[in-house]
């Protein structure tokens, strides 16, 4: 059977205007700038870290399995993340006193600066994610996304 070139890289009629193909892409394309973004302007932290201090932000001091289980990290991952964090100097772990068994994270003011420079790193991904469409047409997908999501 020849191998036809012309066809190497296209997607077939039938899969690329499906919703679930296209959504796929899209999930492709932006983890691929998230990575880059990161990599190049992240200073060694990745998207959990991100999340976890956006968490204790918004929060305050929270149990570290409530902070695995509110941004769907895994209790493992929450752990290295974590230690990660504070050897970064970024959250601090203690001990709650009522609760012996269990460490209460806190954000530390180191971490809220990293936290604004990893919002400004994001803020240019999602522009550069966004950048084929008009502001009007941003709105209505971020909307749609949402109602899907």
């Amino acid at each position: 059977m020849p191998v036809h070139h012309d066809r190497i890289g296209r997607t077939p009629d039938r899969v690329k205007d499906r919703p679930t193909w296209l959504i796929s892409r899209v999930h492709a394309r932006s983890s691929a700038l998230l990575a880059a973004g990161f990599e190049t302007r992240g200073e060694g932290l990745r998207g959990y870290h991100y999340r976890l201090l956006a968490a204790l932000d918004q929060w305050g001091p929270t149990s570290q399995a409530d902070l695995g289980r509110a941004t769907g990290i895994d209790r493992s991952d929450v752990t290295a993340a974590l230690t990660d964090l504070e050897s970064r100097h970024l959250v601090d772990r203690k001990v709650d006193p009522h609760h012996k068994r269990r460490n209460v994270v806190t954000l530390t003011p180191e971490g809220t600066k990293a936290l604004l420079h990893l919002d400004e790193v994001l803020d240019e991904i999602q522009a550069a994610v966004l950048a084929p469409l008009t502001a009007a047409q941003q709105r209505q997908l971020l909307d749609l996304l949402s109602r899907i999501a």
